[in-house]
């Protein structure tokens, strides 16, 4: 497989984890991770034989990283309402990291 092709396979995956964090499908999500990350694997072991990034590579490339902070977004705002929503369950409003706690039980 041409490193092409891999980032498209990668970019079609990245797709198919937003849709499944947005459906909250976790099946479909870890489905989707781990073509991901087989994609990611293939684009490494390509051997193009190209010396310079081609721009089609350059811009493949560029939408698989739009693509995985979109992902990275969804989850980061996904664990924000998980905490707000456990912290009005239990009551407990503290935030969840206070910097220096861990160095008085050193």
């Amino acid at each position: 497989m041409n490193r092409r092709d891999a980032l498209i396979d990668v970019i079609d995956a990245l797709h198919d984890e937003i849709a499944a964090l947005k459906a909250n499908d976790v099946a479909a999500l870890e489905r989707a991770t781990q073509r991901k990350l087989a994609g990611i694997d293939a684009v490494g072991a390509a051997n193009d034989d190209e010396p310079d990034i081609s721009p089609e590579l350059r811009a493949l490339a560029e939408e698989a990283h739009r693509l995985n902070e979109t992902c990275r977004i969804y989850v980061n705002l996904m664990a924000a309402n998980v905490r707000r929503r456990l912290h009005a369950l239990t009551g407990n409003n503290l935030p969840s990291y206070r910097p220096g706690i861990a160095g008085a039980y050193g």
